[in-house]
């Protein structure tokens, strides 16, 4: 037993707005450099990623893939000797988005499916090849009924892992104020007993969701939903299990105290934590959406209802606590950026930074995590410093709405 960082939300490049970079090579360098254990290919029932998948990737004893030799030693020979070491193992995943008619409303929903084989998912992929076009988005867009999408996974892949992904988003998760649904049953109806996991998404966390009687009980996992490399492990999930599939699957699924916690995006950060208008720069909190009828003061219009909105309206545990451990933290690049007082993390005098502390201290959750801090000041003081903030909560914190991302500062003074 011990501890494995997971992300299983991610896209290769065969999906819409990626990185041409989140090639197999690609995503196993970041995580490496991230420190992540056992990553999710994304968009596996993509029938070039799947062949790509296939070529590139073994299956090992302990039921998860890895790199062949041939391809990972090229990528090892060119990371720092502080990462080099750090393991990598895949586990077949997809995001999949559903657009369909239930209960006279429009639902769009996205699910994250994960399966227990290369073969299982091309299951999958024959499965769906009728119902819509695989190839034209990693993320495929099918007019088909969730419900229907969970009986498909329950068929072809009983070991599998079917995830509600994001579940707050506004737009596209389970819970969402635009085209959601109030309850598990609603929209699984007898197959609701089948969902033993839900996603967080990057705009709520744990806290957030066990004021949800109905989630009692249920894994809450956070993935990063990451469209390129750098941002792997934006938020991510914490085992402690052995490494292999059927442990790992199984604390997913049980909520046992295999399952220890999550990393955390501080959810204001998230593009949809509070009510508002983008183009109108009206940002609300509940109360103030509220107030205003849920009209934009501005335009007249109601405003995009964010996840703290949302979460409010169907909490029916007030006292709640959330049941795992719950870790934030903010991306390295973004607190390079704010301490050299550039905007671009992806700046070069910031990436630049960045490559020497991965360097000198290891991967980046170690850094953010559990380096001890005097080792951290030997590097650099100013990071030392944004860490011990980031540790402790001391953060500033101005929250996202209506697509825009929030910003976390760890120099300005918390409120």
């Amino acid at each position: 037993m011990r501890e494995l960082i997971v992300d299983l939300h991610v896209h290769s490049y065969y999906s819409r707005a990626t990185s041409r970079n989140c090639t197999l090579e690609g995503l196993y360098a970041g995580a490496k450099i991230k420190g992540i254990t056992v990553l999710g290919t994304g968009d596996i029932v993509h029938p070039s990623w799947l062949r790509e998948c296939y070529e590139k990737l073994e299956y090992c004893d302990n039921g998860l893939l890895r790199l062949k030799p041939e391809v990972a030693q090229p990528i090892d020979a060119g990371l720092p000797p502080s990462v080099r070491d750090n393991e990598v193992w895949f586990v077949p995943t997809v995001e999949i988005a559903t657009v369909y008619k239930k209960g006279d409303k429009t639902r769009k929903l996205h699910q994250l499916l994960v399966f227990s084989s290369l073969e299982s998912a091309g299951a999958m992929q024959h499965a769906l090849n009728s119902i819509g076009n695989l190839r034209a988005d990693g993320r495929p867009i099918l007019g088909l009924d969730s419900k229907r999408l969970l009986q498909h996974m329950l068929t072809v892949d009983p070991r599998g892992l079917y995830i509600p992904a994001h579940i707050w988003t506004p737009w596209f998760g389970l819970f969402g104020s635009k085209s959601g649904f109030d309850s598990l049953e609603e929209a699984y109806e007898e197959l609701a007993p089948h969902i033993r996991a839900i996603e967080t998404g990057l705009s709520s966390d744990p806290a957030m969701n066990a004021q949800i009687s109905q989630l009692t009980g249920l894994s809450i996992t956070s993935h990063s939903d990451a469209h390129s490399p750098q941002k792997l492990g934006r938020e991510a999930t914490v085992v402690h299990t052995a490494c292999t599939y059927e442990d790992i699957m199984g604390a997913l699924k049980t909520n046992d105290e295999r399952l220890a916690g999550t990393i955390e995006f501080f959810p204001e950060e998230g593009k949809y934590f509070a009510d508002g208008h983008r183009k109108c720069g009206t940002c609300f909190t509940p109360q103030q959406t509220k107030a205003h009828g849920g009209i934009c003061p501005v335009c007249g219009k109601p405003v995009v209802v964010g996840v703290n909105y949302r979460v409010d309206e169907l909490a029916d545990l007030a006292d709640s606590v959330a049941p795992k451990r719950t870790e934030y933290i903010i991306p390295l690049p973004e607190v390079i950026a704010e301490i050299m007082q550039v905007k671009s993390v992806a700046g070069k005098r910031v990436v630049a930074e960045y490559n020497r502390i991965i360097a000198a201290l290891g991967d980046e959750f170690s850094i953010l995590r559990t380096t001890p801090l005097a080792n951290i000041k030997a590097v650099s003081p100013d990071l030392a410093t944004a860490v011990e903030r980031i540790r402790t909560g001391q953060v500033v914190r101005t929250p996202g709405f209506d697509g825009v991302y929030g910003t976390i500062s760890v120099l300005g003074e918390p409120m």
